[in-house]
């Protein structure tokens, strides 16, 4: 079923690396026409040039801060002069979230900066991207919860994290509904614990953490981003055009359980 995005525009944010990454090679690979974004000029270019290499190359504008706005607006107008419509917007895009544990949680610092890398920076891109997906008649948004938007966690002081999640997912119910009459789809994604260089920062795959998760998943491991991707791409593609406000838990069954 090659081909499965071919006369797409996707706009793909956080292609640096991880799922962003991912998405926006599987993507291309598929037939879209892919702009992405990354505050890491240097992740950005090392996708790009994967994608070269490969022979289906795409785009993309960095350094790009999702969280400043003239930023994302400066990658939108980019897109709408290029393409004068997007068909999908994948905000895969976040800052690693800050895990005091409450009580201890500094409101500036730790607070404010997991909201804005997981909250913020989906609306901007939402917002900003809306007349352009407006325009394609047949969008589809793909945002990013996670297994913490609807459960806490025992190993991990997650209540800013949690709180950035459940928020993304209520969001993005709301964008289904205001989106359905004008051909915008809006759907989530609840990955698991997955593999990369965030989780990693965050210390997430490391230790009794992991050996918790492992013990929890039906299916023995962590998630790969090629994981995450497969399932962006049904999002994205017309497989799915009945598919929206649907929230996909891709765990490897942790959250069955």
């Amino acid at each position: 079923m090659a081909g499965r995005l071919t006369g797409k525009v996707a706009l793909v944010t956080g292609i640096g690396a991880g799922m962003g990454r991912q998405i926006a090679l599987r993507f291309a690979d598929e037939g879209a026409e892919v702009l992405g974004c990354d505050i890491n000029a240097e992740a950005a270019e090392r996708t790009v040039e994967q994608a070269a290499g490969n022979g289906t190359p795409i785009e993309s504008v960095h350094p790009v801060d999702l969280t400043r706005p003239a930023d994302v607006r400066r990658w939108v107008r980019i897109a709408r002069d290029r393409f004068g419509k997007a068909d999908i917007l994948v905000n895969a895009g976040a800052i690693a979230p800050r895990t005091a544990p409450a009580g201890e949680m500094d409101f500036e610092t730790e607070w404010r900066p997991t909201i804005a890398g997981e909250v913020d920076l989906v609306f901007l891109a939402c917002n900003e991207a809306w007349p352009l997906l407006k325009a394609s008649g047949r969008a589809s948004i793909i945002n990013f919860a996670s297994v913490n938007a609807t459960r806490g966690s025992m190993k991990m002081a997650m209540l800013a994290h949690c709180a950035g999640k459940g928020a993304v997912r209520s969001m993005t119910k709301q964008l289904a509904v205001e989106g359905g009459p004008l051909g915008i789809r809006a759907n989530t994604i609840a990955p698991g614990l997955v593999e990369s260089a965030m989780t990693a920062e965050a210390g997430a795959i490391a230790g009794e953490n992991v050996e918790t998760v492992l013990s929890r998943s039906l299916l023995g491991r962590i998630g790969t981003p090629d994981d995450i991707a497969w399932c962006a791409l049904y999002l994205a593609s017309d497989e799915a055009s009945w598919v929206t406000g649907a929230d996909f838990a891709i765990d490897g069954g942790v959250t069955a359980v």
